[in-house]
């Protein structure tokens, strides 16, 4: 969880590198919250159990979820930026995301693999020499 706070601290921050555990808590620990608010969101909205021509269309109906993904789009494109850092790319090939699929497998290997030993053209290495540090800032 203190990899998920770390990236929301560094809210806006797009420079220097994000290893890939500060990246992938930060995706687990969002996919989960959003899971939770989606539920909610579906008992407030009484579409839980309904069949969908029992339940009208409500714009309002996903709107804890909505907020949530609004308030974590750029921490997220921040930390995705730190993280394709670490492998020495530009936060810049994000936009391969557009490329129909393609773009979004070359996207996941860039940020399963390890990050670059010591320092890039990023900033120093976050690991330090192989050093395992649990403060994430």
């Amino acid at each position: 969880m203190h990899w998920y706070l770390g990236v929301l601290k560094k809210y806006a921050v797009f420079s220097g590198r994000a290893r890939r555990a500060e990246f992938w808590y930060f995706v687990l620990f969002s996919t989960i919250i959003s899971i939770v608010l989606a539920i909610l969101d579906g008992f407030m909205s009484g579409s839980i159990g309904a069949t969908p021509e029992d339940v009208p269309w409500d714009p309002m109906g996903d709107i804890l979820t909505n907020i949530y993904n609004l308030a974590i789009l750029i921490p997220s494109i921040a930390v995705s930026t730190r993280r394709l850092h670490d492998v020495d790319k530009s936060g810049w090939w994000q936009l391969l995301h557009f490329v129909v699929l393609i773009g979004s497998i070359v996207l996941l290997v860039w940020m399963v693999k390890s990050g670059t030993h010591g320092p890039n053209r990023f900033g120093e290495d976050p690991k330090q020499d192989g050093e395992d540090r649990r403060d994430p800032e």
